[in-house]
């Protein structure tokens, strides 16, 4: 009986323990897995703060019409260091520290000047008490946490900045081998053979892993036999991951479980019930552990977006699981499947009805990559699931 996708993903991730850590830079810090908590080492902002140009009064003093002498200014990176006195006002633009004594900011737009006496304001409409002031700590304190496991943002860095943190606990990106197998394949750029194609799935397989966070390692091309497969999980005897693309069925040229388990392959499970990718193995060789996908450029890049992506985040330390859905709605109609989960390359598009629509590919061909990179969705139907109508929901999950 053929593993189900579920249980294969579960089983996968037992296999899969979280990498180590290593401390970086904060400018290098942008899509990586932070792995120890950060804390702020002052508080922001660290002093009461203008939010607006304008002048720092007393509310109390601050009413409409009253006439207020201007004694000073306060700039951002230069504050004016003295206390405001009763009747007073002080010059301050956006980010300065707010002097002693002032109690809120009356903005430039509610004050004139009056007459020709540069140094008196008039009070056109009064502000409230702490108008536009940031007090000390509003956006955190100093022993704010930002906590991991979390994979960084822009903005998280941003925050790290300001929390005056200079370096980082993160995961190291786990280092991904691919070996592509199988006589038919030359890389890209060469001249095939008259009964050879051009090898598309590490190519592929390398991008979607490092969008994950993964550090690929495009191995050479394995040849259909013992010597150059062995050569090739040589080469990959460093990784955390050994991936094969390719020689994972039961056909005579197929020798990736033998070879492998000879060199100390100790096998998981193999083949699943998903269409497609059915020819799939999962193990470990010592500490690596080890993906066997099909070789048929679709099933790949689908069985890594299935399996592979979930992986890595189990590998960085970051939740794992099933890859999230979404549900849209069919533009036609679809027949009943087969025994298999299938994973159909569709197109997403909100409708003028403003309800999420979905087209399923016509040609689910597992060879069709150009079918795959006009998609950016895998429409998801259960085994055995009967026909559908048109407008029926269907879940799917967003690629890209």
């Amino acid at each position: 009986m053929l593993l189900p996708v579920a249980d294969a993903l579960a089983r996968i991730l037992r296999l899969v323990e979280p990498i180590g850590t290593e401390e970086i830079p904060l400018a290098e810090a942008a899509g990586r897995v932070l792995a120890a908590d950060a804390i702020a080492t002052r508080n922001q902002p660290p002093f009461a703060a203008s939010a607006m140009d304008g002048y720092a009064v007393r509310a109390a003093d601050a009413i409409v019409g009253a006439r207020l002498k201007v004694t000073g200014e306060a700039a951002a990176g230069s504050g004016h260091g003295g206390k405001l006195g009763p009747g007073q006002a002080i010059r301050i633009f956006t980010g300065a520290p707010v002097p002693d004594a002032a109690d809120a900011i009356l903005i430039q737009e509610n004050a004139r000047r009056t007459g020709d006496a540069a140094d008196m304001i008039e009070v056109v409409e009064a502000p409230t008490a702490w108008a536009y002031i940031r007090p000390a700590g509003m956006d955190f304190a100093a022993d704010f946490r930002l906590t991991a496991p979390r994979r960084l943002t822009g903005n998280e860095t941003a925050l790290l900045a300001a929390m005056n943190v200079p370096r980082l606990t993160v995961r190291r990106r786990p280092v991904v081998a691919l070996i592509p197998t199988g006589d038919e394949l030359v890389a890209p750029g060469q001249i095939p053979g008259p009964d050879q194609i051009v090898s598309s799935n590490d190519i592929g397989l390398a991008a979607l892993l490092a969008a994950a966070g993964a550090q690929p390692l495009c191995c050479p091309i394995a040849r259909d036999n013992r010597d150059s497969l062995l050569a090739a999980l040589e080469t990959a005897r460093e990784a955390d991951f050994v991936v094969t693309l390719g020689g994972a069925s039961l056909g005579d040229h197929d020798l990736v479980a033998q070879v492998f388990g000879d060199a100390g392959l100790a096998l998981d499970f193999y083949q699943i019930a998903m269409r497609p990718g059915k020819p799939l193995m999962a193990g470990k060789i010592g500490r690596q552990v080890m993906l066997g996908l099909p070789g048929n450029p679709v099933s790949t890049m689908v069985c890594g977006e299935i399996f592979l992506r979930p992986a890595i985040d189990a590998a960085l330390g970051l939740p794992a699981g099933p890859r999230a859905t979404r549900l849209a709605f069919l533009n036609h109609d679809l027949p009943a499947n087969g025994p298999r989960e299938h994973y159909m390359r569709a197109t997403v598009s909100l409708a003028a009805d403003g309800m999420m629509r979905c087209e399923v590919a016509a040609n689910q061909d597992s060879s069709l990559l150009a079918t795959l990179a006009r998609a950016n969705a895998l429409a998801v139907r259960q085994p055995h699931a009967p026909a559908a109508t048109a407008g029926s929901a269907i879940s799917y999950i967003p690629l890209g």
